[in-house]
């Protein structure tokens, strides 16, 4: 069955509205820490195929082109755009930033891994390091009551200067997460990235290793969502789905003169 104008339109308009509604999520996070702004990929839908190119014409000819026709857009996959977000410096013993790639891994309810960018943790009235949520950052670190002077090197290693004491001790180190594929990550919300079957097993290792990100102390990343650009793209989004409401609106007056006229 032939698919009209108006089928097709009506996909261009669905697909611009997912798009914006994208946008529009990346706009909302422009302040959310280590945020990554995702972009909408579209993909064309089957071509109904009226001729194909080789067809015999007559008896000794062939079509040397074909007809063929499309039957409109679908939203193929979101993928998140992984870029440096900026460094912001806050001071704060407990901001942490990766500057490069990697996550860090914390452990959430039922047991279940989570991944984050965002690096302002806290610490549990059992002087655990956890998330703003809560969740414990892994591997678990513990400061001591009393504690001073908590400082992280670019490679992870915790210390703090203890009740009596003139040196700081180590109290552990921070492990950076990779994947073979981060674009498999799916994202749950609060920050929170989980592992999937596309994205592979985390692989942990230290800070500044293997192609993993330095930690930076007393710093946070900020979201890489360009504002400018995301602003270019919502009014580009605009004028398509203008551009197939009227062609919805061009097609029903086309078929209305039709029938009348018939």
């Amino acid at each position: 069955m032939p698919i009209s104008a108006l089928q097709v339109a009506r996909t261009g308009l669905e697909a611009q509205d997912v798009r914006m509604r994208v946008i529009a999520n990346n706009l909302a996070n422009v302040g959310t820490t280590g945020f990554k702004k995702d972009r909408a990929n579209f993909a064309t839908l089957a071509y109904q195929d009226a001729r194909t190119a080789g067809q015999r014409s007559s008896g000794e000819t062939a079509y040397a082109t074909g007809l063929n026709l499309g039957t409109g857009v679908s939203v193929q996959s979101t993928s998140q755009i992984v870029t440096q977000g900026a460094m912001q410096t806050t001071n704060n013993a407990l901001d942490l930033a990766l500057d490069g790639d990697g996550y860090f891994q914390v452990e959430m309810p039922g047991g279940q891994m989570g991944y984050t960018r965002a690096g302002n943790f806290a610490l549990s009235s059992e002087g655990q390091v956890v998330t703003q949520q809560g969740y414990v950052l892994q591997p678990a670190i513990t400061v001591p009551e009393g504690a001073g002077s908590i400082t992280v090197s670019p490679d992870g290693i915790v210390s703090a200067v203890l009740p009596g004491e003139a040196e700081p001790a180590e109290l552990g180190q921070i492990q950076v997460a990779s994947f073979t594929n981060a674009a498999g990550l799916q994202a749950i919300g609060d920050n929170f990235l989980v592992e999937t079957a596309g994205s592979g097993a985390a692989q942990l290792a230290p800070g500044g290793e293997l192609g993993r990100g330095n930690i930076r102390q007393g710093m946070l990343e900020a979201s890489n969502v360009n504002i400018v650009e995301e602003l270019v793209g919502m009014i580009e989004c605009q004028r398509a789905y203008e551009i197939n409401s009227k062609m919805i609106s061009s097609v029903d007056e086309m078929l209305r003169n039709a029938n009348q006229t018939l």
